[in-house]
């Protein structure tokens, strides 16, 4: 009986699915990816071998070589309690609702809350301009506006927090954390300064941010004030 010769063709794949596959990916990732807001100061931290990194929720005091503060603190809505509390700490600082959405969406500052306005309307140019000519968040003992950020921060972030469902037993086990990140040049006493800050907050454990050591990432190092 004679074979059957199956005729020969060529294996094909059906790619369709494949490039649904891709745009669904590029279309995630441009609906979820955050934009890095322009940051007014570059501080290059010391080196340490820690690994730990910082958590999401967290307020940073960022100090560059001249000892200039600047102040952050993650979470949309909590930035957004943050202002209106400060707003009425400082009632000469009057901002419309539309500077209180974009302060919100801001990332680190370092204006004191007479200019605080203009730089939130203001845009890159301007906002270089006044980073450049600032002195950083006033924080002697006369006037000592970071003190009140550090504390208006704390019971913004509570307030939030409260109001999305966390409870106590939850906030203690994962709650605000504090970090200082100055630069590597920083005098000390500069550096102390924003420390006594804290402790005058009653603020006695944050963490010091460093470099990596053989690394461009950064980590942070524990600290305890007591």
């Amino acid at each position: 009986m004679p074979k059957i010769k199956v005729p020969k063709s060529a294996p094909s794949l059906d790619m369709t699915p494949m490039v649904d596959l891709a745009f669904l990916l590029v279309t995630f990732f441009m609906l979820t990816a955050k934009f890095r807001n322009m940051e007014p100061i570059k501080a290059d931290p010391p080196s340490s071998t820690s690994l730990t990194q910082l958590p999401e929720k967290v307020m940073l005091i960022t100090i560059d070589t001249a000892g200039r503060a600047y102040f952050d603190i993650s979470g949309r809505g909590v930035r957004e309690k943050l202002i209106q509390r400060m707003a009425v700490r400082y009632p000469g600082m009057k901002l419309t609702a539309e500077q209180v959405e974009n302060f919100s969406k801001m990332g680190t500052f370092g204006q004191p809350v007479e200019l605080l306005a203009q730089y939130i309307s203001g845009d890159d140019e301007q906002k270089e301009a006044l980073d450049a000519a600032g002195k950083g968040i006033p924080l002697d003992s006369l006037n000592n506006q970071l003190g009140d950020w550090i504390q208006e921060g704390y019971y913004a972030f509570m307030d939030d927090a409260t109001e999305n469902g966390a409870t106590k037993e939850e906030l203690k086990e994962n709650g605000l954390r504090y970090a200082i990140k100055a630069d590597g040049n920083t005098d000390y006493a500069k550096v102390e300064k924003v420390i006594d800050v804290f402790r005058d907050k009653q603020i006695f454990q944050f963490n010091m941010v460093t470099n990596l050591e053989g690394s461009e990432g950064t980590a942070d190092a524990n600290l305890d004030a007591h």
